[in-house]
């Protein structure tokens, strides 16, 4: 059983990219390729916040993993990344684009600064990613991209405007991806987290009466762990996942199936 697993979800020999992976979601999947066998760039707008990922890997021997600066609003620091870790590594199998900000602004309070950085953060650091990425992947043939869509992806989420509005486009630029390679071998599939939260998250979402609400709207009654989205990260990018695309994999504990 166990040689069969393995070869279902063989990822030794891969290599993968992940962005935002110096954070709360993302380094963990980092950590996850990493112990699958793949070569990993950890690459973040906070140089440090990668290095540190990526110096945890080392220490527990996993020797092919690089980390970059990255800011994903920028196209030439994806092409800069790209050409990076194929020098490095010799080719790339594996995107996540995990990059994103958010904000709890009220929505007649929203200025055009913070609307930009989340929109470019999140949808824009997506599309640009795809874009150079997934490029790269349709011109070799193969590859596997997982976007980080979210429980506000739709219907959107209270006090997450802009944040909502980018994970809903994030979920459609899936769709037209999955549909747009679907005879080109690259996979475009997304990820839709429930309720993992962060520091920042409990401090600037989360108040006692709001927690109440979402484990009362979620079956399993519970945040949550980063942990808990490796499955279906490696699934995703593993050939056992080979007729599937275009498609949003919720992660939720039930969050998304809850009405009353």
């Amino acid at each position: 059983m166990n040689t069969y697993l393995n070869q279902l979800f063989n990822l030794e020999g891969k290599v993968a990219a992940v962005t935002g992976a110096g954070g709360h979601l993302c380094s963990e999947m980092a950590r996850g390729f990493a112990r699958a066998g793949c070569a990993v760039a950890v690459l973040d707008l906070r140089l440090e916040k990668a290095k540190a990922v990526e110096a945890e890997l080392r220490a527990e021997g996993f020797d092919k993993v690089m980390s970059l600066a990255i800011d994903v609003a920028k196209k030439e620091e994806h092409v800069a990344a790209l050409n990076a870790i194929v020098s490095q590594f010799g080719h790339l199998d594996i995107l996540v684009n995990g990059a994103g900000t958010n904000g709890p602004t009220p929505f007649l309070e929203l200025e055009l600064d913070e609307w930009y950085a989340i929109l470019d953060s999140q949808l824009t650091g997506t599309f640009l990613g795809c874009q150079v990425f997934g490029g790269y992947m349709v011109k070799r043939g193969q590859g596997s991209i997982i976007n980080i869509s979210s429980a506000s992806a739709g219907p959107p989420l209270s006090k997450a405007f802009t944040y909502s509005i980018a994970k809903a486009g994030i979920l459609n630029l899936t769709q037209n991806l999955g549909r747009e390679w679907g005879t080109q071998g690259v996979r475009v599939n997304a990820l839709r987290p429930g309720f993992l939260p962060t520091d920042w998250n409990r401090k600037n979402f989360i108040t006692p009466a709001r927690e109440a609400a979402i484990l009362g709207h979620t079956p399993m009654a519970r945040f949550g762990a980063p942990v808990e989205l490796l499955g279906a990260t490696l699934w995703l990018a593993s050939d056992a996942a080979s007729f599937v695309t275009g498609a949003e994999i919720a992660v939720d504990g039930g969050f998304s199936c809850m009405t009353i």
